[in-house]
């Protein structure tokens, strides 16, 4: 994400709370590298275990200053509905 992107958010923080369409949540780490705003540590298990490809479009909206909800469309622009998925990935929680 932008560095620009971190002027909505009140302050920047170490740990985001990912929320998607289905109410799973996810915790996963923040990191500034090169003057962007990445996703760290547990984003690349959200990616496997929600099955995002390359060509499908991922939202984020601001709910709160550490909560991001998170909505997949894939190559046909459908939003993409995945029940809370098993994993042993410990930044996973419930609700």
């Amino acid at each position: 994400m932008p560095l620009d992107f971190t002027k909505h958010f009140l302050v920047v923080t170490t740990v985001l709370k990912l929320k998607t369409n289905t109410c799973c949540s996810w915790r996963v780490t923040v990191r500034l590298m090169n003057d962007m705003v990445t996703l760290d540590e547990g984003w690349a298990t959200f990616v496997v275990v929600y099955q995002i490809k390359i060509g499908y479009m991922v939202t984020f909206k601001l709910l709160t200053p550490d909560t991001l909800k998170v909505v997949i469309f894939d190559d046909d622009d459908i939003e993409v509905v995945t029940k809370c998925g098993r994993h042993d990935d410990a930044f996973a929680m419930n609700g």
